[in-house]
């Protein structure tokens, strides 16, 4: 897993029970980070904690400076992990995680986060878009229920439909156990 990084998006107070835009399976996305995260500090490989501050007007969550803004006690960073502000879905919009993966000589990242219909996807695509091989853990993300033009779907229907959709760019769609592997072969 040489030229690897694990980004870890928007895993935020916020998201999560008693927060302004709790999602259903949080602590359960949160426990399986946690378990990579574990992994790739064993392997003292590169990770990579963004965290979204909402600057626009209007906005309800990740309020700056407050409680819901901080990142989750779960995957809280070490003091050599690097955190990255955003303040739009895409993780590389206007920020430095491009500089950060250039510098690094990252060519590979398992991706990990918060909303998967959102910042999850945004920056998945992104990532492609710039040459990345994306490994994407399916079981490391959450996302609430959505509705549109008369359909919904609940949390799991809509994490499934993006994950599907992702599994066309992805290089890899894989479980917290399969990455584990690939973090000890």
């Amino acid at each position: 897993m040489k030229n690897t990084a694990l980004l870890i998006i928007d895993v935020q107070n916020d998201y999560f029970t008693g927060g302004k835009m709790a999602l259903p399976a949080a602590e359960a996305a949160s426990q399986n980070i946690s378990a990579i995260l574990k992994g790739f500090r064993e392997k003292k490989l590169p990770v990579i904690h963004i965290q979204h501050e909402s600057v626009k007007e209007g906005s309800t969550f990740f309020l700056p400076n407050t409680d819901g803004q901080k990142i989750h006690d779960s995957v809280a960073p070490l003091d050599n992990e690097i955190i990255i502000s955003k303040n739009f879905p895409n993780s590389f919009l206007q920020t430095e995680l491009q500089t950060q993966l250039q510098q690094l000589n990252i060519r590979r990242l398992v991706i990990t986060g918060m909303m998967t219909f959102m910042c999850v996807d945004a920056t998945t695509r992104e990532a492609k878009d710039l040459g990345y091989e994306c490994i994407l853990a399916h079981d490391c993300t959450a996302t609430p229920p959505i509705e549109f033009g008369g359909t919904s779907c609940s949390d799991m229907q809509a994490k499934a439909v993006i994950v599907a959709a992702l599994s066309f760019i992805c290089d890899r769609v894989a479980s917290v156990p399969e990455i584990l592997e690939t973090l000890e072969g």
